[in-house]
């Protein structure tokens, strides 16, 4: 190996045990060229490389054991490195270096870790399986990973905070949502971590670290459904038994590329779930593909499924109708490329046989949804954990600490006019969609970096939950599809496409989804199917 060379790899390596993200960021190439990709995606560009490592942290102590070089020209070259890790393992490190300028740098880079026992960002507890089913039924060879928010018989529930896991009572059964997927065949992998008390659509914890994105290397994975979603978009379960009560089976869906099912407010049986705000708080689940999502949907909500599920075979039985109405306030939330994306996918339904009816038009001021749904949302959270948190003051992060502050100080007038707002909300929803569904992208736009920081964050919070919200104050039943990809500064992202449909359609509503899927499907005959 030239002594440049090697004294580059060296430095490269300092770097890396250091964590110094300076001379990371000067090891590779500058420009939208240069990649890196390891176990969780592949990232293309400087900018996006730079953007990862800050979240990563540093690596375990390890000793460069072998390092391999071989030319590939007058100014490029192989460079293969064997870690071995201090604690035990092995991984590699496979470079392409080119000399640029008089200096040595990567301008492609694999890294292959050492195995990974458990992420404990993803995983409270996990098993192969844990919890054994059913020995067949329609879900016979599925696994599950379930929210940190329902009980598990001779578990604690952990709400996504440790002083709450060691301060709660072993359950002394499990959950009616857990049960019935069990009794349909499928097997529990483990218990996923969640947000905070649910009570967040970042997908961030900071107890536990943030799990990763399994469509979008770097990006945030959304929450409060962050474990369960990250489980099933990165294959280590297929179902992720999760709760919505603002987006958090929507929006964790839409970032990770994931189908997922809000049901109808009340039709799943809520005993054995920790509550956030019981007004709104939903089951839903998120699959990788629609097939399986209709599996589940149709044991969980029909006369085969639930014992203690009220079938809803009458409307679900029937189809929804072929017509879709498109909410100008909800497209006015969109980020342009979001709203690029979508508006071609619109044209490109309007140009297949059996296109079906689109209607452009109103639904009401997303604000005057979100804002009261806030205020009973926090008169509701506080309810259920204010107790707890008096007794427990330093034991949220910073960002639930001060949702739990504002939520504490909602007075009950303030509560009641709320509530008489949401009222007329709903009314006016639930006729919206008494002969159409609403169809709009999921959130305004891919899932942000996991860095991101400032204002911005903030208002892609409120514009998200602006979009979110109307469902959740209707007791809506609503579907999210991976059927747009949007650039962004990580890399191609999928962006979800939600359908809303009137109460009690569930099933309908996924079979309409499913068929959306197939009739787009004949228009980008490049995508993978659905």
């Amino acid at each position: 190996m030239p002594d440049d060379l090697r004294e580059a790899v060296e430095a490269y390596e300092r770097a890396v045990v250091s964590n110094d993200l300076d001379a990371l960021g000067a090891a590779f190439a500058p420009g939208a060229a240069t990649m890196r990709a390891d176990g969780a995606g592949l990232l293309v560009g400087h900018d996006a490389i730079s953007a990862f490592r800050s979240t990563r942290g540093g690596v375990p102590e390890r000793v460069i054991e072998r390092i391999e070089h071989r030319p590939l020209g007058p100014d490029t070259a192989l460079v293969v490195g064997l870690s071995r890790y201090v604690h035990g393992g092995t991984g590699v490190q496979t470079q392409v270096w080119q000399r640029l300028d008089g200096r040595w740098l990567i301008t492609a880079a694999h890294v292959t870790p050492r195995a990974q026992a458990l992420d404990r960002s993803i995983w409270r507890s996990v098993g192969a399986p844990l919890w054994q089913g059913a020995d067949e039924g329609p879900l016979e060879g599925l696994t599950v990973a379930v929210k940190d928010l329902f009980a598990l018989q001779g578990y604690r529930i952990g709400a996504g905070n440790p002083t709450y896991l060691a301060s709660a009572r072993v359950e002394p059964s499990s959950a009616p949502a857990v049960v019935d997927l069990l009794r349909a065949g499928a097997s529990l992998r483990g218990i996923a971590r969640t947000d905070e008390f649910a009570y967040s659509v970042a997908g961030d914890n900071p107890h536990y670290g943030t799990p990763p994105n399994g469509a979008l290397p770097g990006a945030l994975p959304g929450g409060s459904s962050s474990g369960p979603a990250s489980a099933v978009a990165t294959g280590q379960a297929d179902i992720a038994l999760a709760t919505d009560t603002a987006g958090s089976v929507r929006v964790p869906a839409s970032y990770q590329g994931l189908w997922g099912l809000r049901t109808t407010h009340g039709l799943v049986p809520r005993q054995g779930l920790l509550p956030l705000a019981q007004s709104f708080d939903t089951v839903g689940w998120l699959t990788r593909d629609g097939a399986t999502l209709q599996r589940v949907a149709d044991w969980c909500l029909s006369y085969d499924g639930s014992e203690s599920t009220e079938s809803v075979y009458g409307e679900s039985a029937d189809e929804l109708p072929w017509a879709f109405l498109v909410p100008d306030e909800v497209l006015a939330c969109l980020e342009p490329a979001t709203a690029a994306a979508f508006e071609a996918l619109l044209a490109r339904l309007a140009t297949v046989d059996d296109a079906p009816a689109l209607e452009r038009g109103p639904i009401g001021d997303l604000a005057g949804c979100a804002d009261p749904f806030r205020t009973v949302q926090g008169a509701e959270a506080w309810r259920n954990h204010g107790g707890w948190l008096r007794e427990h003051p330093h034991a949220l992060g910073p960002a639930v600490a001060q949702r739990m502050r504002q939520a504490s100080e909602v007075t009950a007038a303030a509560e009641q006019a709320a509530r008489a707002e949401l009222e007329a909300r709903r009314t006016h929803l639930t006729e919206l969609v008494a002969r159409r569904v609403l169809l709009a992208p999921t959130v305004p736009g891919p899932a942000p970096s996991r860095t991101a920081v400032g204002p911005a964050v903030n208002g892609l919070r409120q514009a998200t939950l602006r979009m979110t919200t109307p469902a959740a104050v209707a007791g809506l039943p609503a579907v999210s599809a991976p059927l747009l990809t949007v650039p962004s500064a990580l890399g191609p992202a999928p962006v979800g496409l939600c359908l809303v449909s009137r109460a009690g359609t569930d099933i309908a509503l996924v079979r309409l989804a499913r068929r959306l899927a197939a009739v787009l499907e004949t228009t980008a005959p490049s995508k993978e199917p659905s």
